[in-house]
């Protein structure tokens, strides 16, 4: 089932960021066949599981058009949910490339990708409406996990809660007034990765326990 009109999330020539305007009409004129756009979510809506990066790659998702496809943390990312039962099919960094997701969707909190790879607050509190939109047409969702803590924040704020109440930390596990569950995990970026932040068995224990909680 796709993602109905009414969260279609913004517009391919969305102007609510002047900063974000600006680098995408400047990668537009560097790289031309890139999406250079707001990138749309992947995956279905009837799902249980909703996946929060931070924003897209500029090489990545702004290259290929879908959320952590063409960078490393989309190796991390889509490889530990597919080995988990979260996906299907082989992942190959091409939107093409058939993959699909299983009772899961993923997207970030800014859409447009931001020079060096960081959207000001401003632009996450802007872009929060399309999240705050998503999370509510999604029916079956019983799970978010954030990537980092300003996915971890713009999640709460969608639901007008306070990170001081609900506190960011790798694994850390939040059941929301709602009955929803907010898991929680450093962002799976190379940056993270490669100084041992972040080890592929410590994302992958927290996909095991949003496994055990939905019953997938």
């Amino acid at each position: 089932m796709p993602l109905g009109r009414a969260n279609e999330g913004p517009a391919r020539d969305c102007a609510r960021c002047p900063r974000l305007v600006e680098f995408r009409a400047k990668n537009q004129q560097l790289y031309p066949d890139f999406h250079n756009s707001p990138v749309p979510s992947f995956g279905r809506a009837d799902v249980r599981l909703l996946v929060v990066g931070l924003a897209p790659g500029l090489k990545g998702a702004n290259r290929t058009g879908r959320p952590f496809t063409g960078d490393y943390a989309g190796d991390l990312l889509y490889g530990t949910l597919r080995k988990l039962g979260f996906a299907e099919g082989d992942y190959r960094a091409d939107p093409n490339d058939g993959f699909s997701l299983v009772e899961t969707r993923i997207t970030n909190a800014v859409r447009c990708v931001p020079p060096d790879n960081k959207p000001t607050p401003d632009e996450v509190a802007t872009c929060r409406v399309f999240l705050k939109a998503e999370i509510a047409s999604l029916a079956r969702l019983a799970a978010i996990l954030c990537l980092g803590n300003i996915s971890h924040a713009s999640a709460l704020a969608c639901f007008g809660l306070k990170p001081s109440k609900y506190k960011f930390a790798h694994g850390a596990e939040h059941v929301l007034p709602s009955g929803l569950h907010l898991f929680d995990s450093y962002h799976c970026s190379r940056l993270n990765t490669n100084t041992g932040r972040l080890t592929p068995a410590m994302f992958e224990a927290v996909i095991a326990r949003i496994k055990t909680h939905i019953g997938i």
